[in-house]
C-alpha cells in the first residue's frame, strides 16, 4: 500500500550537522558545564582531536565560531583561553548587530535616542535616590576631566561626556544597566556625523552636566530627573545617522 507523506512528516527529515557545529555545542557545554572555566586555557587542538575523533579543520572552525562569540579568545602564538563572561561581554557582541540595524533603517536612530532617553531618566532618579558622597565626588572629578578637554579636538571632550553619564549608570551598582548605558552611548556615537554640532555647545553641555551632579548630590530625584531631561533633549539633535 502506498503512503503519501504529508508536509508535516516531510519536514522532520533528518538533516546531517556538521562536524563543526557538533563540536561547537560540546565546547560550549564544556564551558557551561564548568569543565572550563574563565580564565582557563583550551585543550590543544591534537587534544581535542583525540577527545572528539575528528580532524583538525574541524576544531578550528568551531574555535573560531567560539571565539566570534566572545567566549574565547585566540591570539597567535598563545594557546586559546576561556573568557570571562559578563554583561559588558555580551553586549560588545551585540555592536555588530546594531550598526546593521542602524544602517538598514535610519528610523532606528530615533527609536535608540527614544530608548536612551527613557533609560537615562531612570538611571538618574535612582542615582539620586541612592549615590553616596564617593559617587558625588567622582561624577565631580569626572566633570572636571571633562571640562579639562575643552577647546582643539572635540573627541576628547565628547568622550569624556560618555564617560560621565556611564559613571551615573554605575551608581546603580548592576552592571547590565553600566553595560547597556556604555553601549548605547558607543552606538549613537559611533553615528555622529558632525563634529561641528557641539562648536559652541560645550558650556552649555558643562553648565548642564554640573546642575545633574548638584541635584544628584541634594538627593533631589524628581529635580535630577528635569534637568537630565531638558539635557538630553537639547543634545539629541547633535546624533544624526551616517547614511
Amino acid at each position: 500500500m502506498a503512503f503519501l507523506l504529508s508536509s508535516d512528516r516531510a519536514s522532520e527529515k533528518i538533516v546531517r550537522r556538521k562536524l563543526s557545529d557538533q563540536i561547537l555545542e560540546r565546547l560550549r557545554e564544556m564551558i557551561r558545564s564548568g569543565e572550563l572555566k574563565p580564565g582557563d586555557t583550551m585543550p590543544s587542538e591534537r587534544a581535542l582531536m583525540d577527545r572528539f575523533g575528528v580532524g583538525r579543520p574541524a576544531i578550528r572552525e568551531a574555535l573560531q565560531s567560539l571565539h566570534k562569540t566572545g567566549l574565547v579568545s585566540i591570539t597567535q602564538g598563545e594557546r586559546t583561553r576561556v573568557n570571562a563572561i559578563d554583561a559588558e561581554t555580551f553586549f560588545e557582541q551585540s555592536n555588530d548587530i546594531a550598526r546593521l540595524l542602524l544602517n538598514v533603517a535610519p528610523s532606528n536612530l530615533q527609536h535608540l535616542k527614544e530608548v536612551r532617553t527613557m533609560f537615562e531618566l531612570g538611571i538618574v532618579r535612582a542615582a539620586a535616590e541612592r549615590a553616596t558622597a564617593a559617587d558625588v565626588a567622582d561624577l565631580r572629578a569626572a566633570l572636571d576631566v571633562q571640562r579639562s578637554r575643552l577647546g582643539g579636538d572635540p573627541m576628547p571632550f565628547i568622550e569624556a561626556d560618555m564617560r560621565f553619564h556611564v559613571r551615573i549608570a554605575a551608581i546603580s551598582a548592576n552592571p547590565i544597566i553600566t553595560a547597556a548605558s556604555q553601549a548605547m552611548l558607543r552606538w549613537l556615537f559611533e553615528y555622529h556625523t558632525a563634529l561641528l554640532h557641539w562648536s559652541g555647545k560645550e558650556e552649555v553641555t558643562l553648565a548642564e552636566h554640573a546642575d545633574i551632579v548638584d541635584q544628584i548630590a541634594a538627593k533631589a530625584p524628581d529635580r535630577a530627573v528635569a534637568v537630565m531631561r531638558a539635557h538630553l533633549n537639547r543634545s539629541r539633535d547633535m546624533y544624526a545617522s551616517t547614511g
